[in-house]
């Protein structure tokens, strides 16, 4: 079974800075593309990173230079840091990663940025 246990969400002022975690299980993790959504009130979940099993990423334009996207996959744990927050990233952040054709989530860590 899979399953994505994301942490490290909460408030912060703007200019500030957390580190999203999401511990993965039931994948072989290290073969596995990871990825980073959100979902801001009253709009569309959007992807936010993705790291591939190889180390490539990829980057919302809007997070580009702010956010990092790694991964340790020794922990089967996959991180976002957030950098230069301001309030539109206020959102829930959501892990994802596929398997066997199937889209996994993680319940989600909201992320309030004041400002």
């Amino acid at each position: 079974q899979v399953q994505l246990v994301e942490s490290g969400g909460g408030l912060v002022q703007a200019g500030g800075s957390l580190r999203l975690s999401c511990a993965a299980s039931g994948i072989i993790f290290s073969s596995n593309a990871m990825f980073w959504y959100r979902q801001a009130p009253g709009k569309q979940r959007r992807l936010v990173a993705g790291l591939t099993s190889g180390g490539s990423t990829n980057y919302a334009d809007s997070v580009k230079g702010r956010f990092t996207i790694s991964r340790d996959n020794a922990k089967n744990t996959v991180y976002l840091q957030m950098n230069s927050l301001n309030p539109e990233d206020t959102a829930v952040y959501y892990c994802n990663t596929k398997s066997r054709g199937l889209d996994y989530w993680g319940k989600g860590t909201l992320v309030t940025v004041s400002s």
